[in-house]
């Protein structure tokens, strides 16, 4: 927990909630023990979404489709999203989800390993967001990089693990060094990348938010 447990209970209080539908996926994917974005990430989420009003919005990471439902319920009707996903279990699950929601026309999942398909897509997003396999951020970075338009906002989830990102690498389990070190690593980039402008906030698992300047030159 990075924030206080009792303020964080309090923010929570004073959330609206979702629409039926979104409550109901949220409960069964936290039953089955599926992660999804936590309420006070959801509800930044929401107002980023209202500000930049995205046409067309890119997530890495899908698992049960929550994320992508939750930004199509605040995303202006006209916005269309893709999100991909590896995990095969989780996949029909999702298509399920984006059935019951009446979301086949306007999300788009893509299976497979996202270092590959990041790589194959063309264009450009207004929006993309990261949450996926954490030590894989920084593989994902220059074809996120260069998929996010100018000016458009990349919103990266769990980056600061709990707190432990700020432990050194001896004092982390062994099996999560290699996570902890590409993470660092990742929001090293992110903070001192030429061209593109980032705010590390102490929220949820913690998230980066990140806008693309005019001015940012892709090197790889």
């Amino acid at each position: 927990m990075i924030v206080d447990e009792r303020i964080t209970s309090y923010i929570h209080s004073l959330d609206q909630g979702n629409t039926q539908l979104l409550t109901q996926i949220e409960r069964e994917a936290r039953a089955d023990l599926v992660p999804i974005i936590r309420q006070e990430t959801a509800s930044f989420l929401k107002v980023l979404l209202r500000m930049q009003r995205p046409k067309n919005i890119l997530e890495v990471g899908t698992a049960v489709g929550f994320s992508a439902l939750f930004m199509s319920e605040y995303a202006p009707a006209d916005c269309r999203i893709t999100t991909i996903e590896k995990y095969e279990k989780r996949i029909p699950i999702a298509r399920e989800n984006f059935r019951r929601a009446g979301k086949e026309d306007v999300i788009t999942l893509l299976e497979g390993d996202a270092t590959e398909i990041l790589h194959s897509l063309t264009g450009t997003y207004d929006l993309i967001f990261m949450d996926a396999a954490k030590g894989q951020y920084i593989h994902f970075l220059p074809d996120v990089l260069r998929l996010l338009a100018a000016g458009g906002v990349l919103l990266s989830d769990n980056v600061l693990q709990d707190g432990d990102i700020i432990e050194s690498r001896f004092a982390v389990e062994r099996r999560n060094r290699t996570i902890h070190s590409r993470m660092r690593e990742y929001l090293y980039a992110l903070t001192h990348t030429p061209g593109i402008t980032t705010s590390v906030l102490p929220m949820g698992d913690g998230l980066t938010l990140t806008v693309k300047g005019e001015d940012y030159e892709q090197t790889t």
